[in-house]
This record gives structure tokens, sequence and C-alpha cells, in this order.
């Protein structure tokens, strides 16, 4: 494990500034944050919320409208990723799902006991812990630390969590190391999501990251084992 020097305040403030305070989401509602992790498979930000915004502008996002909708629209806006014929039918199992339960309106998962609240949103297809931290931080429901792979990339690599044999146990390292360097309120988690995803997308990418423009490389032992091995 690569040792970590400085906090985790003094990090977020160096990623903070190269790409300036992160934008708010551009979807927090929780329902419309399920279709959106549903409605493209592998593909980049800008299309996938350009492919939910075409859901929301032809179809609705209405679990009433989606059961409505032949499938084959739902197929024509699923295609800014692969797999559109799945992505179309995962869309329609989730609005069965939340038109059973509760007609889309996820708010009152902020009522509930946080476990809950985690177990209600992975019935929905495609969402793990992680993406239910995740919808759950970003709607403000819950004060919860969130990661999504990039970000945590960027702990392990600084020396601020511990990449296991799994994931799960290193995302779960990830997560500790959140919440004890950052006060446990929606506001300093959400930018620590948006920053270290950030950074991980950016300069510390998962190949050839950018160390020698990276202004965390005095203080990262896998920028430093890079480096020395360039020597």
């Amino acid at each position: 494990m690569a040792t970590a020097r400085g906090s985790l305040p003094d990090v977020l403030d160096l990623i903070e500034d190269v790409y300036g305070p992160p934008a708010a989401p551009a979807v927090t509602d929780p329902w419309e944050q399920v279709l959106l992790e549903n409605v493209a498979y592998l593909a980049g930000d800008e299309r996938r919320l350009g492919a939910f915004e075409r859901l929301r502008e032809r179809i609705g996002t209405s679990p009433a409208a989606l059961l409505a909708s032949p499938l084959g629209d739902l197929r024509d806006v699923c295609g800014a990723g692969i797999r559109a014929d799945a992505q179309a039918r995962k869309l329609r199992a989730a609005a069965r799902l939340a038109s059973a339960s509760r007609g889309g309106d996820l708010s009152a998962l902020g009522s509930m006991p946080l476990v809950g609240a985690r177990r209600a949103l992975r019935r929905f297809p495609a969402i793990g812990e992680p993406g239910a931290d995740r919808i759950l931080l970003q709607a403000g429901l819950f004060a919860v630390p969130a990661l999504d792979s990039n970000g945590l990339r960027v702990l392990v690599r600084l020396g601020l969590a511990v990449e296991a044999p799994g994931y799960e146990a290193t995302y779960r390292s990830g997560v500790a190391a959140l919440h004890a360097g950052l006060p446990a309120e929606p506001a300093p988690l959400l930018r620590a999501y948006l920053l270290l995803r950030a950074h991980g997308r950016g300069l510390c990418r998962r190949t050839a990251p950018a160390c020698a423009a990276c202004p965390l490389a005095s203080r990262c032992a896998h920028a430093a084992s890079l480096m020395m091995g360039r020597c």
C-alpha cells in the first residue's frame, strides 16, 4: 500500500485547484438517477446524459410512461450505448418495480433507515451498493460517503485506502477514509465524490496517468514508483 501524505481535505483542495469547483450533478431525483444508470450501457457521461434527456423528452420518465411506451421506442433511446435491447428491458423492469411500490417517487427513502434505503435501491437493475450510496448522496437524502471506481483509484494510489483482493473490500476501505477524513454532512461528501471522480477520469487515469502534471504527485507513492521506473 502507498503511504498517505497529507489530509483528505488538503487533497481535495489541490484537486479543486486543477478542475475548479465541481458542478452540481445534472440529475438528482433518485428515480431519475436509476433511469440514468440504465439508459445507456458503456457510454460516457455526455452520451448517457443525452440519452436520458431524449428519454425525458420523447417518452417521459414516469413508470406509467415507460410501461406504456413500445419497446422499440425505448430501444431507440438506449442506442447511445451497447446492448440497447437489454437496456430497454431494464428500464421496463425498473418501471414495473417502481410502479408496484412507490409510483416512481423514491423521496420516501429518506425517511427509512439507511440499510433499508440501500436495500430498496439495490432491487433496481444495475444498482449495487456503491450506486445506491451515490444516489442517496446526490439526492440529498443521506450524508453517506460514495465513490465510483475512478475516485476509489485515487484514494488507493494516495495510500488513503487499501487495495484489497476484492473490489468490495477496497471500496469499504475508501468509504472508511471518507468517514474518517470528512464531516458526516452531504455537501463535503458530495464534493469529495465529484472531485475524486474528476481526478480519476482526468490526470489519475487507470492507464497512462499524467503523474508529471498532477498536483498530488509529491505525496503519491504510485506516482513515485512510475517516475522511478522511467529513470
